[in-house]
């Protein structure tokens, strides 16, 4: 089911993983105020086993017929609780997996963003990974936003009022500069470039000089990452301290409408995600959307683009 956009002129798409419950709410929900900020096309996806399907799977086509008939309605009843100066498409598509079908559909469309929503069952506000999240956040070469808990009670009209790029102590923060400052032109909104700082402690080691030694080494992150940003270009500069990432992440103030960039761990393919530990650890702090984006061998491959 391909539903007719209501703009075809966007320089850019967004794909959403919707599902019939809370969590597909909070991935749309988010999605919309992506859009609503860059003027983007929301391709709404649905994804059904495809006919490869498990044995678990009824395979009888009376079945099949009512699944997809029942995804029209549900597909149909999110489209009408958007935002009516939203682009919008709406899909159905099959797949071995939900991961893979909106993978798939991203590269289909040449979406610059997935959205998906967190697992039931989290702390409201905080984002809890589920299954089809964590095969995301650990193959996908399109940049991924996990929207937390309760995305779904802020509305489009509040947009995106601020992007936080989370540097790490490593060298290899040019593709996230290049995605943050890229996010910053299309979505109109203001960027903070923060540096975590945990206090993890060597056996005997002192604590103040510790904490002096991490800091002064997040200031130097801080001010390559400016210098490498490019002309023009306006942004914050912060550092959070704490003995762990969790209570750096709590220490700072969070914008409502705020996103988050991280860049994936050296762990990750090329081109592809990978969730690190250090991100880990802060959505379970992070009381706002983040955006993974991919590990890449050049500069400016599979940033989100900005909308011209």
């Amino acid at each position: 089911m391909d539903a007719a956009a209501s703009s075809p002129d966007v320089a850019r798409r967004i794909v959403v993983g919707y599902t019939a419950n809370e969590s597909g709410a909070d991935a749309l929900a988010l999605a919309t105020r992506l859009a609503t900020a860059s003027e983007a096309l929301l391709d709404v996806v649905m994804v059904l086993p495809s006919e490869a399907r498990s044995s678990t799977v009824p395979s009888d086509v009376g079945y099949e017929r009512h699944l997809k008939a029942r995804s029209r309605e549900w597909l149909s009843e999110a489209s009408a609780g958007l935002d009516g100066d939203v682009a919008q498409s709406l899909h159905v598509r099959y797949a071995e997996s939900f991961a893979e079908g909106l993978i798939a559909a991203a590269h289909e469309f040449g979406a610059s963003l997935i959205v998906v929503g967190a697992a039931r069952g989290g702390i409201l506000g905080r984002s809890r990974i589920g299954s089809v999240a964590n095969e995301l956040l650990h193959s996908s070469d399109v940049p991924v936003a996990l929207a937390p808990s309760g995305s779904r009670e802020l509305a489009a009209s509040v947009g995106v009022t601020r992007i936080t790029a989370a540097l790490g102590t490593r060298p290899g923060a040019g593709v996230l500069l290049d995605a943050a400052v890229r996010l910053t032109k299309s979505l109109r909104a203001p960027l903070r470039l923060l540096s975590l700082v945990p206090i993890d402690l060597p056996a005997g080691m002192d604590e103040g000089l510790a904490e002096l030694t991490s800091e002064a080494h997040a200031d130097e992150v801080l001010a390559a990452a400016r210098q490498a940003l490019p002309a023009g270009t306006r942004a914050t500069a912060e550092v959070a301290t704490g003995d762990t990432i969790e209570e750096a992440v709590r220490s700072l103030d969070w914008h409502e409408g705020e996103l988050v960039l991280v860049a994936s761990s050296r762990l990750a393919k090329p081109s592809h995600l990978f969730l690190g530990s250090t991100a880990s650890k802060m959505l379970r702090e992070l009381p706002v959307p983040m955006i993974v984006v991919p590990r890449s061998t050049g500069p400016r491959a599979h940033a989100p683009k900005a909308a011209s």
